[in-house]
């Protein structure tokens, strides 16, 4: 399948082996993809034997789980979510089991091979594992925003404090009960009216210091610009959280960067069924959390994982 066009905010149909692609009903630049209830019935069948602890003790097997997809959804189906991702005009999918199955450990495997049709993920340190699953609840005593669910997460790009290439985001929503709010906030960055004010701005390409809390277990110290280029496009990496300004003028720099981007008209809430997933390029999407009304019986488990393109 070659690379999806949009006009007008409307997607042409595009149909596979098994699948179907549509424009998502949130978001003009995302495709939202659903399968046929045969390849996901078979998909869980032909893996039941297969458990998430040899998932995470035998490397191959991931790769087994993406195999698995191709044979059901066949090679069209990798160039077409290849093809989504590496595209500046969209860059993001939306996916689920479609309530076919409610089993985290199916979640796992599904989710493990669609990354793995896209590249390889990086190892996890918050986890110890290739992926991260956390909750978000009533009370958290966490260092960071992550589980903190009755604060705006704000908006960010993942890996900015570890020493890896961060392509690609995968975030599946596993389970949730009494969680009112809480959507995905996303901004492209090509859609940020201010894009071009701190682009072009003298700190753009500053090196900050980054460092990750202690809940993270990542020790070292990293050095990051804000701004860079990738495959002749401007490409961003910021979190507020992470980031160590070493002047005033840099922290300003950062701040009215943050504010510019929570108060765009482009950043826009996405709803996340359970068992439904939603991939990102890393380098151009940003991310956060809106903030959940409170609760004292919410409960929400997410899985994320995270790395690089395929070479």
């Amino acid at each position: 399948m070659c690379a999806m066009d949009i006009q007008k905010g409307k997607l042409e149909l595009q149909t596979g082996k098994g699948y179907k692609v549509y424009q998502h009903s949130d978001h003009h630049r995302l495709y939202h993809i659903e399968f046929d209830r045969e390849v996901i019935d078979t998909f869980i069948e032909d893996l039941k034997d297969i458990s998430d602890e040899q998932l995470e003790y035998i490397p191959y097997q991931r790769l087994m789980m993406a195999d698995k997809l191709v044979e059901l959804a066949g090679e069209e189906f990798v160039y077409t979510i290849r093809n989504i991702l590496h595209d500046r005009k969209t860059g993001g999918f939306t996916v689920g089991l479609q309530g076919r199955t409610t089993n985290d450990q199916d979640y796992v495997k599904f989710s493990t091979a669609l990354t793995h049709l896209v590249g390889v993920p990086n190892f996890d340190a918050m986890s110890g594992k290739y992926y991260a699953r956390f909750t978000v609840k009533h009370t958290d005593e966490s260092d960071s925003y992550l589980r903190q669910a009755y604060r705006t997460f704000t908006l960010h790009t993942d890996g900015t404090y570890v020493d890896e290439p961060t392509d690609w985001l995968l975030m599946m929503k596993f389970e949730e009960e009494n969680a009112v709010g809480g959507r995905s906030r996303l901004l492209h960055l090509d859609d940020w009216e201010e894009m071009e004010h701190f682009y072009h701005h003298p700190l753009a390409k500053y090196k900050f210091t980054y460092k990750a809390p202690a809940s993270k277990n990542v020790s070292e110290d990293i050095f990051r610009q804000t701004f860079y280029e990738h495959h002749n496009g401007p490409c961003i990496c910021f979190i507020d959280q992470f980031v160590y300004p070493e002047t005033i003028e840099q922290a300003k720099y950062l701040k009215d960067l943050s504010v510019s981007m929570e108060n765009s008209a482009a950043t826009v809430g996405v709803d996340l069924p359970e068992g439904d997933l939603i991939m990102l390029n890393n380098r151009f999407w940003l991310h956060g959390r809106e903030a959940f009304e409170k609760d004292a019986n919410l409960h929400r488990e997410l899985l994320r994982q995270r790395g690089r393109f395929a070479e």
